[in-house]
C-alpha cells in the first residue's frame, strides 16, 4: 500500500481561471511513499524513513485543532432547510455541549473529488459523463474546485482539483478512462483511501468525495464477519476498512456514493437514518437480504458523512450529481475547539450529535464521529 505527491493543479481557490488550460498528464497515485501500522495505536503510518524529522528538544507539544461538521437539514417534505443560523444548532462530542466557533451556510467553496470505478464491469457505465459535466457546471457554485480520478487496480488523477468547467468537462471525456479500465480488478477503497490523504490536506471550506461503483471491492477481503474490516496480524501494513474510515474522519471529508447496483429492498432511507448511529454490518442486514458489499458502502458513508444513491433508482447519472450539488450547496458547517473532561483532541474516535433548535419538525444528517491521530 503506498502513495505519491500529487501536484497541485487547478487554479488557486476561490480564483477562476482566466481561460481554460491544458488538461494536464495523468498521474498514478500509487508510488513513492511507503507506509506501516504503528502497534501502539493501530494507526497507518509513514515509514520511518518518510516521515518528517523528530523534534529534538526533548519539549512535548500539543494543540487543539478546530473541528468541522458538516450538516444537512430537512423538513418532513423532504425539502431542504435553508435560512438557519448558529443558533439554531447545538453540538456535542461524546455527550458534552461544545461551544460552536465558526458556522458557515455554504458560502466558502468546496473542494469535490470525483472517483469513477472504470473497472470492466462499471465502465459502461461512463458514457453519461459528457452530460454529467454539464450537470455540474450548472449546478456548482463558481468557486467550486473539482478534481477527477479513475481507478481499476491503480488509482489514477486525471484532474487536480481545479475551477475550470472546460476541464472537467474534457477530463470525464478523456481516452485515459479506456486506459485505467484495462484490468479486472476494482480496488475501490485503495482509491478513496489515496484521494483523502493526497488531494485533501491544504483544502479549506466544505470537502466531499463523490464515488461511482459497485462496491465489489478486490482488494481488502470484506465479507460478513465485522473482523474483516480490521487489519490481521497477516497483512498488517495493508490496507484495511477501518484506514479509510479513519483517513475521511481525521480529514473532515464527507462521502457520496452512487452505486450502480440495484438498492436492496430492505435498505430504504427510513432504515438507514433509524441505524445513523450504528454499524451496519449485522446478523439481521444479512438475513434482510442486503448484499455486504453495499452494506460497506453504507458503513463509510455512516461514519464519514455524507450519501448513498442508487442510479438505477433516480434517472441516471445526470440527476444524482445534479441532487448531490444542491445538497452541498445547502449544508451548514459547524466548527468548534473541543473541551471536554479529558485531553483536547484525544487521539482515537469521538461521537458527534447535532440537534436542531427550534425547528421541531425538522431533521439534521450529520457524520457520526471524527477521528484523531495519534500521531
Amino acid at each position: 500500500m503506498s502513495a505519491t505527491d500529487i501536484p497541485a493543479g487547478g487554479a488557486p481557490q476561490g480564483t477562476p481561471p482566466a481561460k481554460s488550460e491544458k488538461l494536464p498528464r495523468p498521474v498514478s497515485l500509487e508510488g513513492g511513499m511507503k507506509l506501516e501500522r504503528d502497534p501502539a495505536s493501530g494507526e497507518l503510518r509513514p515509514t520511518t524513513r518518510d516521515a518528517p524529522p523528530a523534534l529534538s528538544d526533548g519539549a512535548i507539544r500539543s494543540h487543539v485543532t478546530l473541528v468541522q461538521v458538516p450538516c444537512t437539514v430537512t423538513a418532513p417534505d423532504g425539502t431542504q432547510v435553508r435560512g438557519l443560523t448558529r443558533d439554531n444548532f447545538r453540538l456535542l462530542e461524546d455527550g458534552a455541549e461544545q461551544q460552536i466557533d465558526s458556522f458557515d451556510a455554504a458560502e466558502t467553496p468546496a473542494s469535490i473529488a470525483l472517483i469513477l470505478d472504470a473497472s470492466p464491469s462499471i465502465y459502461r457505465q461512463l458514457g453519461q459523463m459528457r452530460e454529467v459535466a454539464r450537470s455540474l457546471s450548472a449546478s456548482l457554485g463558481a468557486q467550486d474546485a473539482v478534481a477527477v480520478l479513475a481507478f481499476s487496480d491503480q488509482t489514477h488523477l486525471l484532474l487536480p482539483f481545479s475551477t475550470d468547467r472546460a476541464l472537467l468537462a474534457a477530463a470525464l471525456a478523456s481516452p485515459e478512462l479506456a486506459r485505467v479500465a484495462d484490468s479486472s480488478q476494482s480496488l475501490i477503497y485503495q482509491a478513496v483511501y489515496l484521494t483523502a490523504r493526497e488531494l485533501f490536506p491544504d483544502r479549506a471550506g466544505r470537502k466531499a468525495i463523490v464515488l461511482l461503483t459497485d462496491g465489489q471491492d478486490s482488494g481488502l477481503g470484506l465479507t460478513w464477519d465485522p473482523a474483516s474490516m480490521h487489519a490481521s496480524p497477516q497483512a498488517a501494513n495493508h490496507l484495511a476498512f477501518d484506514d479509510v474510515a479513519r483517513e475521511l474522519a481525521s480529514s473532515g471529508v464527507e462521502l457520496y456514493v452512487i452505486s450502480t447496483e440495484n438498492r436492496p429492498s430492505a435498505m430504504t432511507d427510513a432504515w438507514l437514518a433509524a441505524h445513523q448511529r450504528m454499524p451496519l454490518l449485522t446478523a439481521e442486514a444479512q438475513r434482510l437480504g442486503m448484499p455486504h458489499y453495499t452494506l460497506y458502502l453504507a458503513e463509510l458513508v455512516r461514519q464519514a458523512g455524507g450519501g448513498l444513491y442508487f442510479m438505477r433508482e433516480l434517472g441516471g447519472l445526470q440527476e444524482i450529481y445534479h441532487r448531490i450539488a444542491l445538497k452541498l450547496g445547502a449544508e451548514y458547517t459547524l466548527g468548534y475547539y473541543p473541551t471536554t473532561d479529558s485531553t483536547p483532541n484525544d487521539a482515537g474516535w469521538h461521537q458527534l450529535k447535532v440537534e436542531i433548535v427550534g425547528q421541531a419538525d425538522a431533521s439534521v444528517i450529520h457524520r457520526a464521529a471524527y477521528y484523531v491521530s495519534s500521531q
